[in-house]
């Protein structure tokens, strides 16, 4: 089954004398997106920065070289560039000075790729994200009585692109279990200073029984015998690397209302349940809410994304227990949520009506969540 992209209906509206960088987990598809985009293109360079030969050539600040290495290609397209050495530079040479070429790169993670590139390329460059599949793309695909005859699984398998192709439970679990050891880590491991696989896999362990809960940076440190300096950088290295999102309390009037503290979401369920080995049926879990709420975040900020849906995103609590999982400040206007499994009547929090007037909420379950993610 292919399912259609729409980060590629995104990038064919981009105009031209920008670079183009695409960002994205290991394994969710950017490699694929660029032959997508290559099908109908002839006059082309596509390399990976991965490899010797091309992050030497591509690393020269000469522009002579430059031009020798393209030739006459008109679009160069480099996979992975976050492996070669002063890229940021090297791309500005080349839209500054052959301006007949475009330009395409990707990266896995925004270590070294962001930090090299945003300051040489300010205003030559236009930034997508690509996460594992949305269900605003399988959309295109299946019914809204398929996908809920599907939500099962992808609240316990995620939504990687080989995952959801892949036919059987066991398949799907190898494939996870992979991921993990041969991709997910590669980069934050191969970043310097960072050697202790063991304990960047505790650190995960221990945020995925912590789904919508406030993060203690000192309380995770004392478990995993850390400094909550060390824990800081671990869990700013898993951001950039496209495994974790962090969400921050949100306030703007009362002193009482939490703020400085952040939750922790993980960009596929599939990578979660992977990484505590639990693929069991949701009848016999205890974690159904877990899985739940990273579902709809994850699939709400793929919205926002993919539809440029601008939007601050936060969580809201007090310190009496007051709290709602999600608060969005778009418009000028701030809109509330809370996510429930089963279909509840929950109502408003009192406090939040009083405190923010215009504010509107909404309780999100089975029966009204496609709305909200697609």
């Amino acid at each position: 089954m292919e399912i259609p992209r729409i980060q590629l209906n995104n990038l064919q509206n981009i105009g031209k004398n920008k670079v183009i960088v695409i960002y994205g987990p290991r394994r969710v598809g950017k490699t694929t997106l660029l032959e997508k985009i290559l099908e109908d293109k002839k006059d082309y360079l596509f390399v990976t920065g991965e490899e010797v030969f091309v992050s030497e050539a591509l690393s020269s600040l000469s522009i002579e070289k430059l031009r020798s290495f393209l030739g006459d290609k008109k679009l160069l397209v480099i996979d992975e560039a976050q492996y070669i050495p002063s890229i940021g530079r090297s791309l500005k040479l080349i839209v500054d000075h052959l301006k007949d070429v475009q330009v395409i790169v990707t990266g896995s993670s925004t270590f070294d790729l962001s930090k090299q590139i945003g300051e040489p390329l300010t205003g030559r460059q236009h930034t997508i994200y690509l996460f594992p599949i949305s269900q605003l793309e399988l959309n295109q695909v299946e019914t809204a009585i398929e996908t809920n005859s599907r939500l099962e699984e992808r609240l316990i398998y995620g939504s990687y692109p080989e995952v959801i192709t892949t036919g059987g439970s066991l398949e799907k679990q190898g494939y996870l279990r992979e991921l993990i050891s041969s991709y997910l880590l590669k980069d934050i491991l191969a970043f310097e200073g960072v050697q202790k696989s063991r304990k960047m896999l505790d650190l995960l362990i221990l945020l995925s029984f912590q789904i919508g809960r406030e993060v203690s940076l000192s309380e995770i440190g004392t478990q995993l015998s850390m400094s909550k300096g060390t824990v800081e950088r671990y869990l700013d290295l898993l951001e950039k690397a496209f495994v974790l999102v962090n969400i921050r309390g949100f306030s703007r009037n009362l002193r009482k209302e939490i703020t400085k503290t952040s939750r922790y979401y993980f960009f596929d369920n599939g990578i979660r349940n992977a990484l505590i080995n639990n693929f069991n049926e949701l009848k016999s879990r205890d974690d159904i809410g877990l899985l739940w709420e990273n579902y709809l975040v994850m699939e709400r900020i793929k919205k926002q994304n993919y539809q440029s849906i601008w939007s601050n995103n936060y969580f809201w609590r007090t310190y009496d227990q007051k709290e709602l999982d999600w608060v969005e400040e778009r418009g000028g206007k701030l809109y509330g949520f809370e996510f429930k499994w089963n279909k509840v009547k929950i109502k408003e929090p009192k406090l939040w009506r009083q405190t923010y007037q215009n504010a509107s909420f909404e309780c999100i379950s089975q029966t009204n969540y496609l709305k909200f993610i697609s």
